[in-house]
């Protein structure tokens, strides 16, 4: 069982929620049992090793975890495999996409606007002004006509954030959005995620990055083949607990001069931020 920290959990209802969900690819699962209730409105970052599950966790969400048993809901309505859940958003890891394949900025986010184009195949004048609006408001407008091969970092990820918003969701799932960019666009991107999240928006992300993302989000989920424990990060950032998620030697000290938690494995200093 996972251990809850930090006080009760919200009273409102449950954005998404898992229970027992065991899960995996061709051999041993890589979730098992795993329950986790996550409130509407809250912002959620999701921590642990390399194959941990943080990445299966979001796909158990998305409906497109392979050998799966369980159950998952999304808003209160079941999550069915390979069916995608009405309202969610998602961003994958840059490091999945086959950048090689032939497509422009516009054509990646016009996909994130199938499902409201109706039934003719191509996008109408109210599709391409949402597309648009959508690059604006990430600041690459400008990159519409632009093969996503020609992009760097930064702009691949926001052009997969532009195509997961386009759908204007309720629930957006967010897989290491702040890997392989350079510390401006990370802190960029944070502060745009903070926005839709103050405006409501459900928001769960996948980091590694504990002292420069998670130790600022304010719910953390350790995940290791389960739930190993959940709560604000002053409460979850604890040696023993991240010993226990990362299954290594971890500590957690606190900068004397900005009184910040910083952690660092072993007798090593505190990972950079």
């Amino acid at each position: 069982m996972n251990e809850a920290i930090g006080g009760r959990r919200q009273a409102a209802g449950a954005a998404i929620e898992l229970a027992g969900v065991t899960g995996g690819y061709d051999g041993a699962p890589v979730l098992r049992d795993v329950s986790l209730r996550v409130p509407a409105g809250r912002f959620v970052g999701v921590i642990g090793p390399s194959g941990a599950g943080k990445t299966s966790l979001l796909r158990a969400v998305m409906g497109t975890l392979p050998r799966s048993r369980g159950r998952v809901t999304v808003g209160g309505r079941a999550v069915g495999a390979n069916r995608p859940p009405v309202g969610v958003g998602y961003v994958p890891q840059v490091e999945t996409v086959d950048w090689g394949f032939p497509v422009t900025v516009e054509d990646v986010v016009l996909m994130g606007r199938v499902a409201r184009m109706g039934p003719l195949p191509w996008p109408s004048r109210v599709d391409r002004r949402a597309v648009a609006g959508s690059l604006e408001r990430l600041g690459i407008g400008d990159l519409r006509r632009r093969q996503i091969r020609e992009l760097s970092g930064g702009q691949q990820q926001r052009t997969f954030l532009a195509r997961a918003l386009i759908g204007e969701p309720e629930v957006l799932l967010l897989d290491e959005p702040t890997a392989s960019v350079d510390v401006a666009t990370r802190e960029e991107v944070l502060r745009y995620l903070v926005a839709l999240h103050r405006e409501g928006v459900t928001i769960v992300i996948t980091t590694h990055e504990l002292n420069a993302v998670a130790a600022h989000l304010p719910w953390v989920v350790c995940v290791n083949g389960g739930v190993v424990a959940e709560g604000p990060p002053a409460a979850v950032f604890t040696g023993p607990i991240l010993s226990r998620t990362f299954g290594a030697e971890m500590r957690v000290v606190r900068d004397p001069e900005t009184g910040t938690l910083l952690v660092a494995e072993g007798g090593r200093a505190p990972f950079a931020a």
